[in-house]
């Protein structure tokens, strides 16, 4: 290295002797030809007297050459040494990144491998809460494998699931609702996890039937449908929870608003929470209470007319006509 990038040195003992990386006369710079292959004194440092400057080899061969790329140096150094270049694994083509699950393009994806609700475990299920109406609705439909893992396992297990389509105002698809069922669909699934929801939910709702200038918003799908199993002409939402329910957009042109409350206190917050809402935005506002826990265990308890009656009580008198004919 020395005589190649040095040539106006020379050797002296165990130094090679030069003016300074430049080939100036004079005797200030030396480079050490044998010691120890590191540490101090060690063989291919250098050291200039005049100006302290010091390095090793790599260094020299940056002087002369004027390569700064660390890549191109040792590239360099190689080449001069006879050693064979590194050989670089083939660059491989970046994998296209996977969609993060829980978007509403993950959810559109689930909701179209699904299949509509009549004669599956769906329908099984819903018909042993006492609903009939579920296969008459778009906004439900059936998977036989769907994902279902545990919070704080790794292993997922296909399961058959209720699916329901979140939507916004405009109908898009926004997220999914999952409720895993029973092998034999006559129940949920023997898991801790029986529900779960994935993609954009606040603001939006499962709107199992289209909006008229009334509406009836609740928590669950299977409360919503236990109205609607009484009083067919009601329009219903499903909110899927107290937290999202106080925060239903609510359509234009609505009227009146009816808030099927669950009897717990978060059911009320929520419905104090939306009926603020629907009042401040000029829509008349009425709550309507179960008997039991909410309407799907009444229905269950005491048949759909028992739950007609009690509904009819509760419908302000410019419904009542239109709806209980």
């Amino acid at each position: 290295v020395c005589r190649h990038y040095l040539p106006a040195g020379r050797r002296e003992g165990s130094y090679w002797i030069v003016g300074d990386l430049q080939n100036n006369p004079g005797r200030s710079l030396f480079v050490r030809l044998t010691g120890p292959p590191f540490g101090p004194g060690a063989a291919g440092k250098f050291t200039d007297g005049a100006t302290g400057e010091h390095g090793d080899l790599l260094d020299i061969i940056r002087a002369r050459t004027g390569i700064s790329r660390f890549p191109d140096l040792l590239a360099e150094a190689r080449a001069h040494l006879g050693r064979p270049q590194p050989v670089l694994p083939d660059p491989q083509k970046p994998r296209k990144a996977k969609d993060p699950g829980g978007t509403p393009a993950s959810a559109a994806r689930l909701f179209a491998a699904s299949v509509p609700v009549p004669r599956t475990l769906a329908d099984t299920y819903l018909r042993s809460r006492g609903l009939t109406q579920g296969g008459l609705t778009s906004a439900l439909r059936f998977h036989p494998k769907c994902w279902h893992r545990e919070e704080g396992q790794t292993r997922s297990i296909p399961r058959p699931a209720l699916i329901a389509a979140v939507t916004d105002g405009a109908g898009g698809l926004q997220g999914v609702h999952r409720t895993w069922l029973a092998p034999d669909g006559r129940g949920k699934a023997a898991v801790k996890t029986q529900r779960r929801a994935m993609g954009h939910l606040l603001g939006n709702a499962v709107r199992l039937t289209p909006q008229d200038d009334i509406l009836v918003v609740g928590e669950g799908i299977e409360t919503m449908l236990s109205l609607r199993e009484a009083v067919p002409g009601l329009p219903v939402w499903a909110a899927l929870s107290a937290g999202h329910l106080g925060a239903v957009l609510l359509p234009e042109g609505l009227q009146r608003l009816y808030i099927a409350i669950d009897r717990d206190l978060a059911g009320q917050r929520a419905a104090e929470r939306l009926s603020a809402r629907a009042t401040e935005a000029g829509i008349c506002c009425h709550v309507l209470e179960p008997r039991l826990g909410d309407f799907n265990d009444d229905l269950l308890a005491h048949g759909k007319v028992a739950l007609r009656a009690h509904l009819a009580g509760q419908i302000g008198p410019e419904d009542r006509r239109r709806l209980f004919p």
